[in-house]
């Protein structure tokens, strides 16, 4: 549907399927009728306090109803959506709300002081606050009272803060007609990348538009459009998550949503509601095998499993497919290309470690990351991936945006960092990441940025912050510190309290070692592959 918004492709969606369940909540349906008419009643809202088009409003919730209601809403008025994640403290949100000129956050009631305080000297004007309730009947919300299963906290409303409902409530009569260019921005994501700050991606109409249908047309073989029942099991806040789950509802499938991601909930949901599709990294799909009670769910209805955000151990592949019946197929994405980069098929023979097949709408070429020369097309090499709806760099970082997207014989490549093969017969292989980004868990952590908040440490000289192999989480973080030697008992204790003080939960690293030096080169530069290669000897010994 070129040149359509992407409400207009999800109002056409709600047409066709107006009676059908777009979404569950803690046991509440949301047919597309309903999803369609709380957005668009949220849409008024929106514009009757002042927010018009490309205005920037961020989305710091929990996977609650309210957050697709809102994004869905921005995407009516053309304003555009900057959700991230709720790991993130004051200092990040500052930060992000500055970065973006952002005029309103929606945030949850049980973090809303801790919000009030980080947007003190910034430009957001209005703090819309949610409960996990606000939209559940009104039976629902007193069981929860009485089990005390609804955590709430305790605000002050006022002209600058403002219930959800209350919010909801002050909606215009009518909406005028907002023309929106496919080209423009539908939202900012924010991801860790190699620097200290997190950088902002911004993604158009097209670009997420092209990304849910792709995605979806490699398992409608499998799967007819609109009968998928897909579990949210990667965060809304990241691209992946979003073009399976934000992207179920943009082929009129049905998509479940739970408040966190606990083990049990998600086995429970997948067994109460027949779930066709799990999402997740491969360490979640690991832990989901490790859980004490797998064994009493029945995990029979799953016909698709799609992975990314890390390799997949052949170990846990084939437990999965022992257990489950189901391979998991695993992709390769990035946020600065707007999702999937490969894909592996559903229902077809793919050889072991291969992260998919390069899909149709992305070009990809490779570089020897040293010398900066092309290298032939079937030979490994950092991988640079262009589209014809291509990102063009990142938001308000020209210098950080030269460096990772580059021209290219008269087109725009984004350089990943990353270097792959593919073989012969076209499967894509990862072969080894970026050495300054650290996966955890799935997530990415800047190897500079905890090295930043390291050095600002009264007793610490010199530090370089590396990941450590780990066949349960991926890798963990280790930090060589080297200390001031004027300063006595300082213990690697108190530098992992202090990062906890300043850092995201998954960032603070696991390990502190002290050195009196860090291998360095001749020009002064840390050699971080030294540290690595240390401790993988330290492994095989």
């Amino acid at each position: 549907m070129p040149g359509l918004s992407l409400f207009d492709i999800f109002q056409n969606i709600a047409k066709e399927y107006f009676s059908k369940t777009a979404l569950i909540f803690l046991g509440k349906h949301y047919s597309y009728l309903q999803l369609s008419q709380l957005s668009t009643s949220l849409a008024k809202a929106l514009y009757h306090s002042g927010i018009r088009k490309s205005d920037k409003v961020m989305i710091y919730l929990p996977h609650i109803p309210q957050w697709l209601i809102i994004w869905l809403a921005l995407q009516r008025i053309g304003a555009v959506a900057v959700p991230f994640t709720t790991f993130y403290g004051p200092n990040e949100i500052k930060y992000i709300a500055n970065d973006t000129g952002a005029r309103m956050i929606f945030c949850i009631d049980t973090n809303v002081n801790f919000v009030i305080q980080a947007l003190e000297e910034t430009s957001v004007e209005k703090i819309i606050v949610c409960n996990i309730t606000d939209l559940l009947p009104f039976w629902k919300k007193i069981i929860g009272k009485i089990y005390d299963r609804i955590p709430e906290g305790k605000y002050k409303t006022g002209d600058n803060v403002i219930s959800f409902k209350g919010f909801m409530k002050n909606g215009a009569s009518e909406l005028p007609a907002i023309e929106i260019s496919e080209k423009e921005y539908a939202q900012i994501l924010y991801t860790g990348g190699t620097t200290g700050e997190p950088k902002g991606v911004p993604i158009s109409h097209a670009v997420l538009r092209e990304s849910f249908k792709e995605i979806r047309e490699t398992c409608e073989h499998l799967i007819p459009r609109g009968e998928d029942i897909v579990i949210q099991g990667a965060p809304l806040f990241h691209i992946l998550g979003q073009v399976v789950g934000i992207g179920a509802l943009f082929s009129g499938d049905t998509l479940v949503l739970l408040p966190r991601y606990n083990f049990d909930a998600v086995l429970d949901h997948i067994h109460r509601y027949k779930v066709k599709t799990l999402f997740g990294t491969p360490t979640a799909f690991r832990m989901i095998l490790d859980h004490p009670r797998f064994e009493y769910y029945n995990l029979g209805s799953l016909q698709y499993c799609p992975a990314g955000g890390d390799a997949l151990p052949e170990e846990t592949g084939k437990r999965w497919l022992d257990k489950v019946g189901v391979p998991i197929c695993v992709g390769y994405g990035i946020t600065e290309v707007g999702g999937a980069v490969s894909l592996t098929p559903p229902g077809q023979s793919f050889p072991e470690g291969t992260c998919g097949k390069p899909l149709g709408s992305k070009k990809l070429r490779f570089i020897d990351p040293e010398m900066q020369d092309l290298t032939p097309s079937r030979e490994h090499g950092e991988l640079l991936v262009s589209s014809a709806n291509m990102i063009e760099g990142y938001w308000n970082k020209p210098e950080e945006s030269a460096l990772h997207f580059i021209n290219l014989d008269n087109r725009l490549w984004y350089r990943t960092g990353d270097v792959v093969h593919i073989d012969e017969e076209g499967w894509l292989y990862f072969i080894d990441r970026n050495v300054d980004l650290i996966k955890h868990k799935g997530y990415r952590v800047s190897a500079s940025r905890v090295e930043k908040v390291l050095q600002a440490h009264y007793a610490v000289v010199a530090c370089c912050v590396v990941g450590v192999p780990d066949e349960k989480v991926g890798e963990r973080v280790k930090a060589y510190v080297t200390a001031r030697s004027d300063i006595k008992g300082v213990s690697g204790g108190e530098l992992i309290q202090w990062c906890r003080k300043n850092l995201t939960a998954y960032e603070v690293p696991h390990y502190i070692e002290f050195r009196d030096v860090l291998p360095k080169s001749k020009v002064g530069k840390l050699l971080k592959r030294e540290l690595r290669d240390d401790e993988r000897r330290r492994m095989e010994t």
